[in-house]
């Protein structure tokens, strides 16, 4: 079974860094695509950045240039950096494993940008 387990999470001021970490097991990281989700209070749930399983990395605007996604296949983890944070970037951030008929979600992990 399938299991993505998300961490590092917290509270962080405007400018701050996070970095997040989402431990897969049951499955590798690197035979499909990961993404990064987040869903803010009241929002719909947004595609953050996916990292293909070559390698290659997209981001949606509001984060480019400021988020990193990696991988790391022998720790079978997918991170998002997360720089110059702002408060708007507060939301419940999950990760997923893009399947072709089925996705894998984690529980998501809570960042709250805040003074």
């Amino acid at each position: 079974q399938v299991q993505l387990v998300e961490s590092g999470g917290g509270l962080v001021q405007p400018g701050g860094s996070l970095r997040l970490s989402c431990v897969a097991s049951g499955s590798s990281v690197s035979i499909y695509p990961m993404s990064w989700h987040r869903q803010a209070p009241g929002k719909q749930r947004e595609l953050v950045a996916t990292i293909t399983t070559g390698g290659n990395t997209n981001y949606a605007d509001s984060v480019k240039g400021r988020f990193i996604i990696s991988r790391d296949n022998a720790k079978n983890t997918v991170y998002l950096q997360l720089n110059s944070l702002k408060p708007e970037d507060t939301a419940v951030y999950y990760c997923k494993q893009v399947r072709p008929f089925y996705n894998y979600w984690g529980q998501g992990t809570q960042v709250t940008v805040s003074s």
